[in-house]
C-alpha cells in the first residue's frame, strides 16, 4: 500500500502554510518528516488526515483519492494518526483504552454500529488489542487505569491503539515528545519491530534527530511550509540546506544558495535570526 501526496497546499486566509508538498509512504518503512517549528509538519498531517481541506493538491491511499473523505472515512481505509497532545481515557484501563483502536474503525455512518457490534467482533477487537500491546511490550500493564501511568508508558499505549486499528499506514506526530533518552531510544526499536512484523507504513513527525536518523528510510525537510530537501538519513544530516534551515548556519546557507533554488529564501542574516528564535 502507498500513501502518495502531491503538490499539497494549505491557506489560512491569505497565509500559505503549507505549500507545494509532495510526498511519498509505503508500507514495510519509515518515513520522516522533519523541519524547525512552524515548519507545516503538523499543517500537513491535519491535511493528509482530513482534519483540514487543502487548497488545492492531490492525496491517494492505495490508489484511491482521498480528497472528499472525512477523517472517520481514511480510518476505514487504513489511515491511523496519533497526535501531539496525548487523547488517552484516563479512567480506562490500558486495554480498554488499546481497544478503542479496534472499536472505533466498525463505526460506520448507521449510529447503531457504535453500540450493536456486529457477531465476531468483539473477539477480533480483544485479539487485536492483545497483539498490539504485545508488540509494545505492555502487556503487564493491560489492567492498569491510563491515569496512573508515565508519560512513557502512555505514549506506548496511544501508539498500541493505532496499531490496534486496522490500519496500514500510520502517521505519528512527535511520539517521542516527554521521553527521556533511554525511553526514546526503546520506542524506536518498537516502531522498527512494528514495521519489520506487521509491514505497515509509518510517516514520522519528529524533533529527535537521533530518533529520526535510526529509524527512517528516507526523510523530506519542511521550512516555511516548503519542501527544502529529501533524502536518507546521511543526505539529510550531511546537506547545507538542512544545516541552514535548522541552525542558521550562514556558510551553509551560502553553499545551499548554490546548490539549491529551493533555499533562496534562506540566504540572509536576517533569515538565520528567525530560525535561531524558532528553535530556542
Amino acid at each position: 500500500m502507498e500513501l502518495k501526496v502531491t503538490d499539497l497546499q494549505v491557506r489560512f486566509g491569505g497565509v500559505i502554510a503549507v505549500d507545494g508538498v509532495s510526498l511519498t509512504v509505503r508500507t514495510g518503512s519509515i518515513t520522516g518528516l522533519i523541519g524547525p517549528n512552524g515548519a507545516g509538519k503538523t499543517t500537513t498531517f491535519n491535511a493528509i488526515s482530513g482534519l483540514l481541506r487543502p487548497s488545492s493538491g492531490r492525496m491517494t491511499l492505495a490508489g484511491r483519492a482521498l480528497g472528499r473523505l472525512g477523517p472517520a472515512a481514511r480510518a476505514r481505509r487504513g489511515l491511523g494518526r496519533t497526535f501531539q497532545k496525548m487523547e488517552l481515557f484516563d479512567s480506562l484501563t490500558v486495554a480498554e483504552n488499546v481497544r478503542l483502536g479496534r472499536e472505533g474503525s466498525y463505526a460506520g455512518s448507521n449510529p447503531l454500529s457504535h453500540f450493536l457490534p456486529a457477531r465476531g467482533q468483539q473477539e477480533q477487537t480483544h485479539t487485536a488489542a492483545a497483539e498490539a500491546m504485545r508488540l509494545c511490550g505492555i502487556e503487564e500493564l493491560a489492567h492498569e487505569v491510563a491515569g496512573s501511568l508515565s508519560t512513557g508508558q502512555r505514549r506506548l499505549v496511544e501508539l498500541a491503539r493505532c496499531l490496534a486499528s486496522p490500519s496500514r499506514i500510520m502517521l505519528l506526530d512527535e511520539p517521542s515528545s516527554g521521553l527521556d533518552r533511554a525511553q526514546t531510544g526503546r520506542f524506536g526499536e518498537i516502531l522498527r519491530k512494528v514495521v519489520e512484523e506487521r509491514g505497515l507504513g509509518i510517516l514520522l513527525v519528529e524533533h529527535d534527530m537521533s530518533l529520526v536518523t535510526k529509524v527512517c528510510d528516507y526523510i523530506y525537510v519542511l521550512d516555511f511550509g516548503k519542501p527544502i530537501f529529501e533524502g536518507t538519513s546521511p543526505e539529510v544530516m550531511s546537506s547545507p540546506v538542512v544545516r541552514a534551515a535548522y541552525l542558521g548556519d550562514e556558510e551553509a546557507e551560502d553553499a545551499a544558495d548554490g546548490a539549491s533554488g529551493a533555499a533562496a529564501d534562506s540566504g540572509s542574516a536576517a533569515g538565520a535570526a528567525t530560525r535561531k528564535e524558532r528553535l530556542s
